[in-house]
């Protein structure tokens, strides 16, 4: 009778979960493009899940990533609409009992749980899990995608029983209990990564799991790469160059300058010039920017990119220290002020291209500092110069980077202490 009772009560549980994950078969035949990315830890602290969502992401798939949200992910993840984040709760060990008793209690609870938060979720082509940690969420992964067909991948970045021994040894029963559950359940996935060559060969030799071995840089952008195991950022040989100008979008800066000598450079470009690919970031706000933006819409670039950002005021230093050179269209209501934003740029040893007016020598001085023009033939001129075999360590931007540094300016809070403060404390 007591056995009877349980058949039946199994089957009460079984019945819903078969249905529903027939249901998200049907479901997922209609969502071929979507992810479910799964890691039982805190996502602002998995940078390898962060990325491989924005990289499904970038190549037209929608990423539903589940984790705890103790600390804040990638900004480029919260900004991306293709990916949504779900927080997991996580939940905490019973206070009473055993130890092993509280911690084989929590297990099956997470268990329960992580089974609830994803059988409720848009079902996806692929299940992407992080492992460790592994238990339970592997075997929760691989039942759900046997529901829902689901392939499952797991990207390996340690061995999970592994760091449990570290704290009850290698031969505790619980250690031992962990291995085998990692070795068989790490068997029945579709496709695994791992980030070293040595993990690839031991999963294939010992646990008989053909896996992938990924490119141990696993931070890279247009224009550097981090190395994963030294974080040593490099700049790229084939990057593009990084060209900035920042603007107030006021009438005295005309931007149809530089637009114009940027579509001289892409006709060199196109011409087959040994030039660059170019990216033109231009911040600021005002009045003219909706007009400028416009027109630079038209445009049909293939070699050049501009984005028009704001900035905080923190984030606009570490863009210029990045640039390759940077581009002022001041040209002086009075003709007797000099633009701070090259001031800004030669604090962070950017080279400059000015527009001249009447007192620009004062702070630009031509062929040491940067260069002077005077109209946009003149700077697609320079530019096709300065860009020419780029990026050349022997060219006029690096020599001119080296005279900054050289010139040794006074900073802000020097010149500040030797003008300023001496006539406050006088008066």
């Amino acid at each position: 009778m007591a056995a009877s009772c349980l058949v039946l009560l199994a089957l009460c549980l079984l019945l819903p979960l078969l249905l529903l994950g027939g249901w998200k078969r049907w479901r997922r035949g209609r969502a071929a493009r979507h992810v479910v990315a799964v890691v039982l830890g805190d996502v602002g602290r998995s940078p390898r899940m962060q990325y491989h969502a924005l990289s499904l992401a970038m190549h037209g798939f929608s990423v539903t990533l589940l984790g705890f949200c103790n600390s804040k992910p990638h900004d480029e993840l919260l900004q991306n609409n293709r990916i949504q984040i779900v927080g997991l709760t996580e939940l905490q060990s019973l206070a009473v009992g055993p130890r092993v008793f509280q911690y084989g209690v929590k297990v099956v609870l997470q268990a329960m749980y992580l089974l609830w938060k994803l059988m409720w979720r848009e079902p996806g082509a692929y299940i992407f899990l992080q492992n460790p940690p592994g238990l339970p969420s592997i075997a929760v992964c691989w039942f759900v995608g046997c529901l829902c067909g689901s392939k499952l991948v797991i990207d390996w970045h340690n061995y999970g029983y592994s760091i449990m021994g570290l704290v009850h040894g290698p031969n505790h029963p619980l250690v031992l209990l962990a291995k085998w559950y990692e070795k068989f359940f790490g068997r029945l996935s579709h496709l695994n990564l791992c980030v070293t060559n040595a993990m690839r060969e031991d999963l294939a030799d010992n646990w008989h799991i053909s896996s992938e071995p990924e490119d141990p840089v696993t931070e890279r952008s247009a224009f550097t790469e981090r190395d994963a195991g030294s974080g040593l950022v490099t700049r790229l040989r084939e990057r593009p160059a990084l060209l900035v100008s920042s603007t107030s979008w006021t009438e005295d800066e005309d931007f149809s300058i530089l637009l114009a000598a940027l579509e001289k450079f892409e006709q060199l470009t196109l011409d087959g010039h040994n030039l660059p690919s170019l990216v033109c970031v231009i911040t600021g706000k005002g009045p003219l920017r909706e007009y400028y933006s416009r027109l630079i819409h038209q445009k049909h670039f293939q070699h050049i990119q501009v984005c028009t950002p704001w900035l905080e005021a923190e984030d606009y230093p570490l863009l210029l220290g990045s640039a390759d050179l940077g581009v002022c269209l001041h040209t002086s209501s009075s003709g007797l002020d000099l633009p701070m934003k090259v001031v800004d740029m030669f604090g962070c040893c950017l080279p400059v291209c000015a527009v001249n007016f009447k007192c620009l020598h004062e702070l630009v001085k031509h062929e040491e500092n940067g260069l002077v023009f005077e109209d946009s033939e003149e700077l697609a001129a320079q530019l096709q110069m300065l860009f020419s075999n780029f990026p050349d360590p022997a060219g006029k931007l690096n020599q001119f980077r080296k005279n900054l540094r050289e010139s040794q300016q006074l900073r802000w809070d020097e010149s500040w202490v030797q003008t300023v403060l001496p006539l406050v404390m006088d008066t």
